[in-house]
């Protein structure tokens, strides 16, 4: 087997596999930005309500949430090479399943070949560079690993309205192909052929009912088109399944994820407040571009270009997070700042046309900056004790909630959305206008219900770990 201590990687090819990872990252990223703004004109395509266009967003997200718990286990068994090649032909097979469907259920179904492509580019990547750069540069090369998460949202909107106003709504995922062969070919190049020293054992039943849990709550806050006492008995069936997960794990001698991990206060506050803060905000990126097209009249590339505030805000506040969690401590910053995140989502429950555009601006400035700054401490919270032996677990468990949030937060607001459409009506855009309305005021007080999570940290706990990067990816 190799190993980075018996084969060191030289500094060019290390510096070319640090590129690599970063354009997997980047392809993932974009991909996750790109579509929203396209939605409008896929549905209009399709013959289906842009309203409803939600199972596209969730697809993916939840295909990414069920198999990061598996992903660590899959490098071990297979290599980081294979892997990795893997992981990139599946995400530009989806991406042309994706351009080539022609129903929504096809198109669901490709995006769930491009989401299980999508899950292994970043997890697979981190564990290479984990495994072959040196302990003293690994904070340096995560963090330049991660700045292709910052630029595919920043471009990702206006890129996807750009593509769906002068070409086709196709393009989004076809331009996916061509970085996808040059990423297999570098792949072959540069990427090492690491596997575990030692393989452990997988736990294939406790991943069965996390996943199945995972994929049945979220649909069932999506409906599916299923009555109501459909979706009571697939939510009751996702809930026992996760709970019987956690009773299993107990008594499990290598469970996915040991019980003791929430033995730690702020890994287990921080992640049922990632949870639940994501479950409304991560909503945004999919509700406001539809907001602007459908309710505002805006063209494609209006509404993505209207989508750069938040990402630009989101990148300044960056550089104040530290200092204001270091002065205030996390339980003050995540209290105050979660109750500003709802509070900003639900002023755009007061957005109309004819409202002067400095005004939404602001808005979306405001919302990027706070948004920024609940992810930056929710995830350095959350991570911030966790040792050695358990930070591999703990960043995986991290990663598995940010995406099922992602895919809940979705398909709860699409959910909601559809609600208050059959109170408020489809027929004009004033009355999508009314639905968007209640839908942005409802998801914003769900947000804001998430701080009493963040009011039981220590109050004494301020600075962030200084070798503890945040998160790549999620914010």
């Amino acid at each position: 087997m190799t190993t980075p201590e018996a084969e060191p990687a030289d500094q060019p090819v290390r510096r070319s596999l640090l590129w690599l990872v970063a354009v997997g990252f980047f392809m993932q990223t974009l991909d996750a930005t790109i579509i929203n703004t396209a939605l409008p004109a896929m549905a209009a395509s399709l013959g289906e309500s842009p309203l409803r266009m939600q199972s596209v967003v969730v697809a993916y997200a939840l295909t990414m949430a069920m198999l990061i718990p598996a992903s660590g286990w899959i490098a071990d068994r297979f290599g980081t090479r294979r892997i990795f090649f893997s992981a990139i032909v599946l995400f530009a097979l989806g991406s042309v399943l994706c351009a080539l469907s022609h129903s929504l259920g096809q198109l669901v179904a490709a995006r769930v070949v491009q989401g299980l492509g999508g899950a292994l580019l970043l997890p697979v990547g981190r564990l290479s560079l984990l495994r072959t750069v040196p302990r003293g540069e690994f904070l340096q090369a995560m963090s330049f690993v991660a700045i292709p998460g910052l630029i595919g949202p920043l471009l990702g909107p206006t890129l996807g309205g750009w593509l769906v106003q002068y070409a086709s709504w196709h393009w989004i995922f076809l331009i996916n192909v061509p970085v996808g062969l040059a990423g297999c070919i570098a792949t072959l190049k540069y990427m090492p052929d690491l596997r575990g020293a030692a393989l452990k054992r997988f736990d294939s039943v406790g991943y069965a009912m996390l996943a199945f849990g995972m994929v049945a709550i979220s649909l069932a806050l999506d409906g599916v088109g299923l009555r109501q006492g459909g979706v009571m008995v697939v939510l009751i069936f996702g809930f026992a399944s996760i709970a019987g997960y956690w009773l299993r794990a107990a008594r499990t001698p290598e469970p996915l994820f040991a019980p003791s991990l929430f033995h730690v206060p702020t890994l287990s506050i921080g992640l049922i407040g990632n949870l639940f803060s994501r479950l409304g905000s991560s909503c945004m990126p999919f509700l406001v571009p539809l907001l602007l097209q459908v309710s505002m009249g805006y063209s494609p590339v209006h509404a993505g270009l209207m989508m750069l505030p938040i990402a630009l805000a989101g990148m300044a506040m960056k550089r104040f997070a530290t200092p204001l969690i270091t002065r205030h401590g996390y339980r003050k910053v995540l209290v105050v700042n979660t109750i500003l995140v709802g509070c900003t989502m639900a002023s755009f429950g007061l957005t109309a046309p004819g409202q002067p555009m400095a005004l939404h601006v602001l808005q979306l400035l405001a919302f990027g900056a706070v948004n920024s700054l609940q992810f930056t401490a929710m995830n350095t919270i959350t991570l911030k004790d966790m040792d050695g032996s358990t930070a591999s677990s703990g960043n995986s468990l991290l990663s598995m909630v940010q995406m099922l949030a992602m895919s809940m937060g979705v398909a709860a607001a699409g959910a909601v959305l559809a609600g208050y459409n059959g109170v408020f009506g489809t027929d004009t855009p004033a009355h999508t206008l009314d639905a968007f309305q209640a839908t942005f005021a409802t998801m914003g007080l769900i947000t804001i219900a998430s701080a009493l999570i963040f009011w039981h940290l220590p109050s004494e706990v301020r600075a962030p770990h200084p070798a503890q990067p945040e998160v790549s990816g999620q914010g």
